[in-house]
């Protein structure tokens, strides 16, 4: 079955993760995503990530995560010919992606009133920390100071260790599958329009998003969310030690919490509801750290999981990835390899699945540039005038 975005072109002139990602998502569905580069300055991602001998070939593994079914262009946008040719690619294009600082692009002559008049159809999406208006516009950031800005921070880690920022950069993440969401909208509304649309998409609003329940929880109450680590309200969700490692309790809902009870041989222990249960929590948690210490953490993950109470040993990046339940799911792609990428490397997919025509990867992360003379000569552009472009390091 045909995937929902083939036919569909996206620019997509983004850099590091959130930016890229977005337009990574489209591709695995099908769309022909242009990812343009400067020649001489390319995304700062191509330089980064655990292999430092791919990051100098500008093929870092940040890039290869989120590059795979694009195609590279490498154009100065500060070059009068470099504009054109990118005025050109508007023509053609049904999506813009870009993450420049806001006003960037305006300087140019390539913002959102110009790009529109070339192209009414187009959906010109851009992402930033804070967003096209308000005070902070003009500031810039990245994923670990929006969750400083957000309070995200402030209520991780422990009431000794805190604010701790997140293992992982959740926050770009959410913006660029956000950003996937806003596009997929503004494409479905079009059909129905045939207008295109302006997607203004900041970190910031993300991140508020990420925080829903404690935001209105603090709106209503004013009280801070507060870093409990490991620790939650209920002392049957919480972590505990085993004989040989961590075990992450999930029993939260009454039915959850009273099985729990249940296949431990102790039901007399069941309280009758969440207030109930809050302020048995102390005596509560010193038992189950007492008979969790009688088995190891993948004995208790069977015992409970077999009893359909959620449970699981705490695991490193290396143990989950192990899991034969994500070769099951799909949610990883193996290359054999990539321009200047020797041996087989593996990238994420996207974390849902189609009966039919859903998310797949086709081709590898492309070096820089790779794809120019292909791009340049669909929009007209001979050998000749390639040469000229490329003397005038335009490409």
């Amino acid at each position: 079955m045909q995937r929902p975005f083939e036919g569909i072109r996206v620019i997509d002139a983004t850099h590091v993760l959130a930016g890229p990602f977005a337009a990574y998502q489209l591709a695995l569905l099908g769309a022909d995503v242009i990812k343009v580069e400067h020649p001489y300055d390319p995304d700062q991602s191509r330089l980064t990530g655990t292999d430092r001998a791919l990051g100098r070939r500008h093929m870092g593994t940040s890039y290869l995560t989120q590059a795979s079914n694009k195609r590279s262009l490498t154009l100065d946008l500060k070059q009068p010919a470099g504009q054109d040719i990118f005025k050109k690619l508007i023509a053609s294009a049904d999506v813009l992606v870009e993450n420049y600082r806001p006003g960037a692009l305006d300087a140019l002559g390539l913002g959102y009133e110009a790009m529109a008049a070339i192209n009414p159809r187009l959906i010109y999406a851009s992402m930033s920390a804070f967003g096209q208006r308000g005070p902070r516009a003009q500031h810039t950031a990245y994923d670990y100071v929006i969750q400083a800005t957000s309070g995200i921070m402030a209520m991780t880690g422990t009431p000794d260790v805190n604010p701790i920022k997140f293992g992982s950069p959740a926050i770009d993440y959410a913006t660029g599958t956000t950003g996937a969401f806003a596009l997929a909208s503004a494409l479905f509304q079009r059909e129905r329009t045939g207008r295109g649309q302006r997607i203004d998409l900041a970190m910031l609003d993300v991140a508020m998003i990420l925080m829903g329940s404690h935001l209105t929880g603090y709106a209503r109450t004013g009280h801070h969310p507060k870093p409990n680590g490991n620790v939650n309200e209920q002392a049957t969700a919480s972590c505990y030690p085993t004989r040989d490692g961590l075990l992450m309790l999930g029993a939260s809902n009454m039915r959850q919490y009273r099985r729990f009870w249940r296949v431990l041989g102790r039901p007399e222990l069941i309280q009758p509801d969440l207030e109930a249960r809050e302020h048995a929590r102390p005596a509560e948690t010193k038992l189950i750290a007492e008979i969790l210490m009688e088995r190891s953490a993948d004995e208790w993950e069977s015992f409970f999981q077999e009893r359909h109470v959620p449970a699981a040993r705490v695991r490193t990046m290396g143990e989950a990835l192990e899991d034969p339940q994500l070769e099951a799911r799909g949610v990883r792609h193996r290359h054999a390899g990539a321009t200047d990428v020797e041996g087989a490397f593996t990238v994420p997919v996207a974390a849902f699945g189609f009966a039919e025509g859903g998310p797949r990867v086709d081709t590898p992360p492309p070096g820089l540039g790779e794809h120019t003379a292909e791009i340049l000569a669909e929009l007209g552009y001979d050998k000749a005038e390639q040469e000229r472009l490329r003397a005038d390091k335009v490409i």
